[in-house]
């Protein structure tokens, strides 16, 4: 059973943002000239994935709907549910169970955004698995501020530590997570941390014990950004700048992801280009539909 669904995580109170997102979600702010939600979901479209459910608030619930709708204009289709408290990441099984059913799922942070040379490649293949989970690992510079890969001497990982004093190495699992549908037992049958939280640590540890637990490492040629402070989310927005500017293609853009695999055709790329006035971003999804 292949991976056909998708959670994409949005909630929480963005509060290492404050006063930026006091009124609204991070995930709404831009990255440069796209919503930040933009760039997860377009991860997981080149995964192959069209059914989507958006978690978030209950305040930012209505936004988000507004934002993006029944996502029929990209050949996708979106759910909505609420995460009233931030009771950690594995609660987005618990909220989301009846959209999984019985089938496979993946789950993306939304202020995660990840580029790079043979990501789309990846991400199929671990869409593709029936059996088993897939995360990331990317080597950073201060992996205590994340979960963390410890690897035996034959270079397999034996442990997840979430947010270790002492990191066993600088390998930290990212946010975006690919699951049989075992996680949805797994997940009922979590209790929260010493945080009060269900932890997605502890849904990848229990996969690592039924040594059902896949880690791919992105190189050197892929880029992993958490947009979720200050700081990061200017660079991220810079990052993002710098590619556009000199390569002239989009980063996050759902239009050309979904007309490149037929999920929309021009005529529907040229609606949305106009919805969108006389902007750079318009004119490029003008001229992706006019290209040789």
């Amino acid at each position: 059973m292949t991976t056909k669904k998708a959670i994409i995580l949005a909630g929480g109170n963005g509060t290492r943002l404050y006063p930026a997102t006091r009124a609204f979600s991070k995930q709404l702010m831009p990255v440069y000239d796209k919503p930040m939600i933009y760039y997860p979901l377009c991860t997981l479209m080149l995964s192959g994935i069209r059914d989507f459910l958006i978690v978030s608030t209950p305040h930012d619930l209505p936004l988000f709907k507004h934002l993006m709708g029944d996502g029929g204009q990209w050949g996708l289709t979106f759910s909505y549910a609420e995460q009233p408290s931030p009771n950690g990441l594995a609660e987005a099984f618990v909220i989301g169970r009846s959209f999984v059913g019985k089938d496979n799922v993946a789950m993306i942070l939304g202020d995660n955004l990840y580029y790079g040379q043979g990501l789309q490649a990846l991400l199929q293949k671990a869409a593709a698995k029936k059996e088993g989970a897939t995360v990331f690992g990317y080597r950073v510079a201060a992996p205590e501020r994340y979960g963390v890969i410890a690897y035996d001497k034959k270079e397999r990982p034996v442990d997840i530590v979430e947010k270790p004093k002492k990191p066993p190495s600088p390998w930290a699992v990212t946010g975006l997570y690919f699951y049989d549908n075992r996680v949805v037992d797994i997940v009922k049958e979590l209790k929260p941390s010493p945080r009060g939280e269900l932890e997605i640590t502890d849904v990848n540890c229990a996969y690592l014990k039924l040594n059902s637990l896949e880690v791919v490492r992105l190189g050197r040629g892929n880029a992993w950004l958490d947009t979720g402070t200050h700081e990061s989310l200017a660079n991220a927005t810079e990052f993002v700048r710098i590619i556009e500017q000199r390569q002239y293609v989009k980063i996050g853009c759902p239009e050309e992801i979904a007309f490149n695999l037929g999920y929309i055709d021009a005529g529907q790329v040229l609606k949305i280009a106009r919805e969108s006035g006389k902007t750079p971003y318009a004119q490029y999804l003008e001229r992706l539909v006019e290209a040789p």
